[in-house]
């Protein structure tokens, strides 16, 4: 079986390659200047690049055809291919890989809408890499894979709505007027279609950042032993906040705190924090 997935994972390039891995990058434009996210911009780099451009920065899907190639070359080695991408309800490229999929009626692809993000999705595709190498079946990697869907919540906030208004991702009018009331809201990326949704405001970046803690105290009851992941975007002590707040609810296993990449930093702006959270017992175990 491969695994193909795209760089709205945030998985390295390099790490992609070791765990045999096939990764499509989301293209990102700035100023003018066309990058493969994940591969050839650092998003650290890409971040001061961001703040620096006079324009906003422009995201795009790999195209039909790289995903093509990509399948009929893999299906010469192995016609059993399992594509896991970014949420359908933030991006094309799910819909892009169903595209492709008809396509090369010589291989059979099984396609995975993680309907998440970033760390969300990685925690998908790190789980169906580790899967295969055990020489579990499509099927049981598919039930594990929407185990894991079910079971983790994703929440974050913004100092800046302006990326997310100008991406769409959010009401231009109703983004204006919270950021001209100087509101920041917490953001909910739905378990259901995958989108973007407003749960609490709150009158500062900070109080925004325990307004996340709080969402997850909503579904889990504090002292719950808790597996997580901080995502920031360029934001270390945003990132440490978010973690001081989540340690004074629960009992929490970290996994190491991802900087957001640039596709997905394209439509947040510098700042963003985030987590990617589930009960540790809800979690599936791969045996």
């Amino acid at each position: 079986m491969k695994i193909v997935t795209d760089s709205g994972a945030d998985i390295s390039f390099e790490e992609c390659k070791s765990l045999g891995i096939t990764m499509l990058p989301l293209k990102v434009d700035v100023n003018g200047v066309s990058y493969n996210a994940g591969v050839d911009i650092d998003p650290d780099e890409f971040y001061d690049l961001m703040d620096a451009s006079p324009k906003m920065p422009i995201t795009s899907t790999p195209s039909v055809g790289e995903f093509v190639e990509v399948y009929k070359r893999l299906a010469e080695e192995d016609p059993e291919i399992l594509s896991i991408h970014l949420s359908s309800g933030l991006s094309a490229t799910f819909n892009v890989a169903v595209q492709a999929a008809e396509m090369v009626p010589e291989a059979k692809i099984t396609l995975i809408d993680t309907l998440t993000l970033s760390a969300g999705t990685a925690w998908q595709v790190r789980t169906a890499s580790a899967m295969v190498k055990a020489g579990h079946q499509m099927e049981e990697v598919v039930n594990t894979l929407r185990k894991i869907q079910d079971a983790t919540s994703t929440f974050f906030t913004l100092p800046d709505l302006k990326y997310l208004i100008a991406g769409g991702r959010i009401s231009h009018l109703r983004g204006l007027l919270a950021s001209l009331l100087g509101i920041k809201p917490v953001i909910e990326v739905s378990k259901v279609d995958g989108k973007y949704y407003d749960k609490v405001k709150r009158r500062s970046f900070n109080k925004a950042i325990d307004g996340i803690t709080e969402l997850v105290n909503k579904i889990h009851p504090a002292s719950t032993e808790l597996v997580a992941q901080i995502v920031s975007a360029a934001n270390p002590s945003g990132a440490e906040q978010l973690k001081a707040s989540m340690e004074k609810v629960f009992k929490i296993e970290w996994r190491p705190t991802v900087t957001l990449g640039t596709a997905l930093g394209a439509h947040t702006g510098r700042g963003m924090v985030g987590i990617i959270c589930a009960a540790k017992s809800a979690l599936p175990t791969i045996g």
